[in-house]
């Protein structure tokens, strides 16, 4: 093989690692992953009523990656919680709930894509009342629905969602499956190796030969 195309291999080997562990080969759920989920969430002690609406975003599973859209308006008088410090605010306390969130996120190719603060009251709203004002916006990229699955029957989040609800006054948050996504991280890793490898095939082929 010449040295040109041997270049290409350790590109090709980080893209392909990368691929596997950010995509989900899994397929839809299973029932069988379904039933346990179920039995999982009830021993946790989640509402029993929430668990079959749960149930059913997971029987319509299609296997592929989404994004939890997140609207939220953050408590300005957070009530005190076991663990977190005394006067904790709102921030601190989502700060708290995130540090057991996020190894839990990364470790199963699940991340933030997109974080940011409301400028401005809400410029429109229909049909919705309580809904006129938010403090932060987030977009959460998910692996799959069986990611989800596997962070919402992990002990460590049951054990913070007290810390999570007493930093929120209100929020809103829904699932999406992207059908235009330039900030996949597939697409933006590829593009960058693409374009490193061939400017090191240009600059090294530059160079004299000896």
């Amino acid at each position: 093989m010449r040295r040109p195309q041997k270049r290409w291999l350790i590109p090709l080997l980080v893209y392909g690692l990368f691929f596997i562990w950010y995509t989900d080969f899994g397929g839809p759920l299973t029932e069988d992953e379904i039933a346990t989920f179920e039995t999982t969430m009830v021993d946790l002690g989640y509402d029993p009523e929430r668990v079959p609406y749960l149930t059913a975003f997971f029987r319509e599973d299609t296997g592929n990656q989404f994004l939890m859209v997140n609207v939220i308006d953050a408590n300005q008088n957070p009530p005190e919680v076991a663990g977190a410090p005394p006067g904790a605010d709102a921030d601190t306390l989502m700060g708290l709930y995130m540090e057991h969130m996020i190894p839990q996120l990364l470790s199963r190719a699940c991340h933030p894509t997109f974080v940011g603060n409301a400028v401005f009251s809400v410029i429109d709203v229909v049909g919705i009342d309580g809904a006129e004002s938010w403090s932060d916006a987030a977009l959460m990229r998910y692996r799959s629905r069986r990611a989800l699955m596997e962070l919402i029957t992990h002990p460590a989040m049951r054990e913070r969602h007290d810390v999570k609800m007493a930093a929120l006054e209100k929020t809103i948050a829904y699932p999406v499956e992207p059908v235009f996504y330039l900030a996949d991280l597939r697409l933006q890793l590829g593009l960058l190796l693409l374009i490193f490898t061939l400017l090191l095939d240009k600059w090294l082929g530059r160079k004299p030969a000896r």
